[in-house]
């Protein structure tokens, strides 16, 4: 068979999701025949969706014989196979747990074509011509610890027609005596990683993502991203996302010579070593950021793209970890303000005021709107399954924008008591009685929500969440 020279570069989609067929331009003449076999500029620009598919290792299998068969494997890696002499016929087995579980592709393979087999597929191949190289890239290492799943040559579930009956070519016993498509443990989804998941955040990132055996909660016991181990605490390639819900977050304290210090570490140092093992192995990092980055002098709502300016060291080393995310070739940066989840805040405080009978006195000078850790949760994941375009998201509660002073006479209202009970304040008389250091604040955290929404995400009225987090109990 001759090989088809001048082709343009094409993508054929399959019924198996992710994995595409590839056409190649082939340049040939008396000589021979030159082509570029993987070029990730081009491939990209003509619509390829593999940009960040980051091959690690190139094999080649030389196969003398015609008829010579192997597979069916699917591996924990993304695999690009083509061919550098010769001529294969393929087949491809999705072994994924979903609901493709079982669809077959078969296709021949030449010099101008090549395939791109995404993790958990099952590949296969037979050769129909004597001399072929086989030539594949993966983006993984081997390993003897990784997940691997089989499925047999001859599975009739699958029904693949071989060119070659099975009866009359090489096969080694290991793939003869692979098991059946019913007897097939599904490959799971990658990881999910959620760090900080003891914390406000972390909780309600456990209720909605909940308890799957691709889900993995770490709280600083489980997992310290200070260590100078955390690049081989795991097997990276094996996730698909971190969510970083670990921060330093005391305001206050952080003005202190030793709150500086954790700060830093939690807010930068540590998300600086996930930065780089996300960008190492094509992993999405979700990092959560916050109102803090700016200065509050804004007239109207922030955008994401309006310049930070923080404050104080708790804002500044959530803009510095802002800018070390952003270099992420996969990353969410989800900017949030006024956060109350399950924990001590503002609303629990408020409403023990009440019930106690103190009449509080509350800043009114200081304005945005409150957002709730179920809403945050929501929209992470939201934008992880959609596949949202990467970077950063505003994340706030909808609705009109509120003063500190108007939530807590919100909640000593919805909480069946007098709101007049609350009393304005200014910052500066609140803080100038203060006994301990206190960390400047931005007087405006109003967040523009347009990004998120074009998305298909529309975060809640902050008022009727607060309603909802009063009624269900706190």
């Amino acid at each position: 068979m001759a090989i088809e020279f001048g082709k343009a570069l094409t993508v054929t989609e399959t019924p198996i999701p992710g994995l595409v067929v590839l056409d190649l331009p082939v340049h040939g003449d008396s000589r021979g025949w030159f082509k570029e076999n993987w070029q990730r500029e081009k491939m990209t620009a003509a619509g390829i969706d593999l940009p960040d598919f980051g091959p690690v290792q190139n094999n080649i299998s030389f196969n003398d014989a015609v008829g010579t068969t192997r597979g069916i494997h699917a591996e924990p890696w993304d695999k690009y196979v083509s061919v550098a002499t010769g001529r294969i016929f393929g087949a491809w087995v999705d072994l994924r747990e979903g609901p493709t579980f079982g669809a077959v592709y078969t296709t021949e393979l030449d010099p101008s074509r090549a395939i791109f087999v995404p993790r958990g597929v099952g590949n296969s191949y037979q050769t129909l011509e004597p001399d072929t190289a086989y030539t594949y890239l993966v983006n993984d290492h081997w390993s003897p610890d990784a997940t691997y799943t089989f499925v047999n040559l001859a599975d009739e579930t699958s029904a693949i027609e071989w060119p070659i009956p099975l009866d009359q070519v090489e096969i080694s016993e290991k793939d003869k005596n692979h098991p059946r498509l019913s007897e097939v443990v599904p490959m799971p989804p990658k990881r999910i990683l959620v760090t900080g998941a003891n914390g406000q955040l972390g909780r309600a990132l456990r209720v909605e993502f909940g308890d799957h055996p691709w889900m993995e909660y770490a709280g600083r016991d489980e997992l310290d991203l200070t260590s100078p181990d955390l690049a081989s605490a795991r097997r990276w390639r094996e996730y698909s996302a971190i969510i970083n819900a670990a921060a330093y977050t005391k305001v206050d304290l952080a003005e202190t010579p030793e709150g500086r210090v954790d700060a830093w570490a939690a807010n930068v140092t540590a998300v600086a070593a996930l930065a780089r093992i996300a960008t190492a192995s094509g992993i999405t990092l979700v990092h959560v950021s916050s109102d803090y980055v700016f200065d509050g002098t804004n007239d109207g709502a922030y955008t994401e793209s309006d310049p930070v300016s923080p404050l104080g060291v708790y804002g500044q080393t959530k803009a510095a970890g802002d800018a070390v995310v952003s270099v992420v070739p996969r990353h969410y940066i989800v900017r949030t303000s006024w956060v109350i989840g399950d924990g001590n805040n503002f609303v629990r405080t408020m409403a023990s005021l009440a019930e106690r009978g103190i009449d509080p006195k509350v800043v009114d000078d200081q304005f945005g709107r409150l957002t709730f850790t179920d809403d945050i949760a929501r929209g992470i994941r939201h934008l992880i399954e959609t596949r949202a375009a990467f970077g950063i998201y505003n994340l706030s509660g909808a609705g009109d924008e509120s003063a500190w002073v108007d939530v807590a006479a919100d909640v000593f209202e919805l909480t069946g008591h007098d709101r007049s009970r609350v009393s304005p304040v200014s910052t500066d008389v609140y803080f100038a009685a203060a006994e301990s250091p206190s960390a400047p604040r931005p007087r405006r955290s109003v967040l523009r929500l347009e990004r998120l929404e074009g998305t298909g995400y529309v975060p809640r009225d902050a008022r009727a969440s607060l309603e909802g987090y009063l009624t269900d109990g706190i």
